[in-house]
């Protein structure tokens, strides 16, 4: 485990190390596991550069925490909408773009890749690169910011990152809608999400067949939406936090991401309840199914079966990735250009 905190200690590492990962604060601990790897311990390599509050951009290195940002953000009435999860456990800025995690915010504010201007990245070769900007009026040259967000570092170790933020919104509103079947909440989930209600959150809690929706806006829009919608209103000050920590899922279980759609999700969450002691939450209009399990054979075996993918963020599994899994002749062509001497292998 190495310690950088400067682009020459960074770029000195890269020239003279076979096998690189950059790791932050590993609250994603199996994104890290990369044996025969050095790995490059970022949160030395902390601090916001540059906060234009009435540009509404924020610029930070990669090892900042969210924490730190959400603190700078709050002192100006502002806020990172896509709701980036593991705050409490000290994630940081870059690890949140090279995984790409989002929270339940998604669904009305888009996810992190939508709120990404510009980096800067030290690429295999140990050339630091520049990518997009810092206004949001930006469009000049290939979108390289958008191409870091999920790549797990295989591309090249982020190193600055500048991210569009918004007003924070005056109050907030929790409504938990129970159904008598899991068909019946989706369908009115999908109704819901494509009707003229500008949701803030949307998600499904399967085990309880229960559909949990956040307004966000002045307390009287909210109250009056609250009362077409329907529903009873829970208190959402630890509710939204502990869902986005996974607190619902068993520490030692493995904890799995799974694309998903609000046709699909249905029949997905009926077919892996087969998998014992499972534990699933849909999120993001049910665009996102996240899932614990203690062991990921069985749920590696019915996933292939049903042609869906899902990847491993933390607990025991033999494999990251579960699902079939394809070669990408584009992903190939550009860890070759951004890695030739793949000093950045895949994790497995």
């Amino acid at each position: 485990m190495l310690t950088p905190s400067s682009i020459p200690e960074l770029i000195d590492v890269v020239k003279s190390t076979n096998r690189l990962l950059a790791v932050g604060a590993r609250t994603k601990p199996r994104l890290s596991e990369a044996p025969d790897t050095t790995l490059l311990d970022l949160r030395q390599f902390t601090g916001i550069t540059e906060y234009q509050a009435s540009e509404y951009t924020i610029t930070a290195r990669a090892g900042t925490s969210l924490a730190e940002l959400n603190h700078a953000l709050a002192a100006k009435g502002q806020y990172l909408p896509f709701d980036p999860p593991f705050i409490e456990d000290g994630a940081t800025i870059g690890g949140t773009i090279a995984a790409n995690m989002s929270g339940p915010g998604r669904i009305r504010f888009g996810g992190v890749r939508d709120f990404i201007l510009g980096l800067t990245l030290i690429d295999g070769q140990g050339q630091l690169l520049h990518g997009g900007g810092k206004v949001v009026k930006n469009a000049a040259g290939f979108d390289t910011p958008k191409l870091m967000v999920g790549s797990l570092g295989r591309l090249g170790i982020i190193t600055e990152l500048t991210l569009k933020v918004f007003p924070r919104p005056p109050s907030t509103l929790t409504l938990r809608l129970p159904f008598d079947s899991h068909a019946t909440a989706l369908t009115r989930l999908a109704a819901l999400a494509r009707g003229r209600f500008e949701l803030d959150a949307l998600d499904y809690q399967p085990a309880e067949r229960t559909l949990l929706i956040r307004l966000a806006g002045p307390a009287d829009a909210n109250a009056a939406l609250a009362r077409e919608i329907g529903g009873t209103p829970v208190s959402c000050e630890s509710l939204w936090p502990t869902l986005n920590a996974f607190a619902w899922a068993p520490p030692e279980h493995a904890l799995i991401k799974i694309p998903t759609t609000p046709n699909t999700a249905a029949g997905l969450i009926t077919a892996l309840a087969e998998i014992p002691h499972s534990r699933p939450h849909l999120t993001a209009a049910a665009n996102l199914l996240w899932i614990s399990a203690p062991d990921t054979t069985a749920l590696n075996r019915r996933l292939t079966d049903l042609a869906a993918t899902g990847q491993v963020i933390r607990g025991p599994s033999p494999t990251l990735h579960l699902g079939p899994r394809g070669t990408s002749a584009v992903a190939n062509s550009l860890h070759h250009v951004f890695d030739p001497l793949e000093k950045f292998s895949p994790l497995h």
